[in-house]
């Protein structure tokens, strides 16, 4: 389901379109089974389920232990959407652009957690915290997220530089241990910024939170460079600096120099155990959000 600008005044309505329709049937729970805490141990007895037999504590005391868990009745998830002026590209009037694609996303993923009675936060954020709301489960609370996420669509492009690290970080502080933290970005930032992210991410991953980095990028554009053969000027959104080219000029280095960013932002992820969705604003809502939670349904 492609969905053009025009069609973005109900954003509620799109989210159960998208997860209704596609993403439901796929599992009963595609979030559940994080949200776990490991209570005490206790003796083995006959029947239990081997997979909770704690085999370090057997090769210590020669005895059978099986671990306890406390479950929570809720998974915590908050949803931080990058909102700096690059996410406003492509600046189109029919194609939405990579901020518009990010509020669809949210806003289909907190429906599926609204029905799975999942308390939900949302956090946006360019050079410093926009918005933060509390995390909560209930039907008032689910609504006033989508009015947040309607009023960021219908707003005008900003020009705010982005400062994720520092953002990221009061994240990582102000939301409860063992949360979900599901981030939308196009993580376009200099080689030294994007170091001080990932630090960040290491924040989040210390403090017990599963993360999960949606990279929303324009692929025609951004990088394969795919612009028409003549002197154009590029205009940074953030900035505003403009520089006159010819894109095929440019276009080999500019490419090489895009995906080795993107490898090492893709590397970094592996090494600090983010989930990395890499996301291309050609590809329908659904199919981007399906595909991700069948691969995770995989790994429950």
């Amino acid at each position: 389901m492609q969905i053009e600008k025009s069609h973005l005044e109900n954003l509620e309505l799109i989210a159960q379109q998208v997860v209704e329709g596609y993403i439901i049937g796929l599992h009963k729970s595609p979030f559940h089974g994080f949200s776990v805490e490991f209570a005490e141990h206790r003796l083995y007895n006959t029947g239990d389920n081997l997979k909770h037999i704690d085999w370090r504590v057997f090769g210590r005391t020669d005895k059978l232990f099986v671990k306890r868990y406390e479950e929570e009745t809720n998974l915590r998830c908050c949803i931080a959407i990058d909102t700096s002026g690059s996410m406003w590209f492509p600046d189109g009037k029919k194609e939405v652009n990579k901020l518009e694609f990010s509020a669809m996303a949210a806003a289909s993923l907190m429906y599926i957690l609204k029905n799975q009675l999942d308390a939900t936060s949302l956090a946006l954020f360019s050079d410093d915290i926009e918005y933060f709301s509390e995390t909560r489960s209930s039907h008032s609370h689910y609504r006033l997220l989508m009015h947040e996420l309607q009023q960021l669509i219908a707003s005008k492009p900003n020009k705010n530089s982005t400062n994720a690290a520092n953002c990221i970080h009061t994240i990582a502080e102000k939301i409860h241990r063992r949360s979900l933290v599901i981030i939308f970005s196009d993580m376009i930032d200099d080689d030294e910024s994007a170091e001080e992210v990932f630090a960040a991410l290491q924040h989040l991953k210390f403090n017990k939170h599963e993360v999960i980095l949606f990279h929303v990028l324009d692929k025609r554009l951004e990088l394969d460079f795919d612009f028409e053969h003549r002197p154009m000027e590029f205009v940074d959104m953030e900035s505003g600096d403009k520089i006159k080219l010819q894109p095929n000029q440019v276009k080999e280095e500019y490419k090489q120099h895009v995906a080795k960013y993107r490898n090492l932002i893709r590397e970094r992820c592996h090494q600090y155990r983010v989930d990395y969705v890499p996301v291309d604003l050609s590809d329908p809502v659904e199919q981007v959000l399906s595909s991700f939670l069948m691969k995770r349904n995989k790994l429950l």
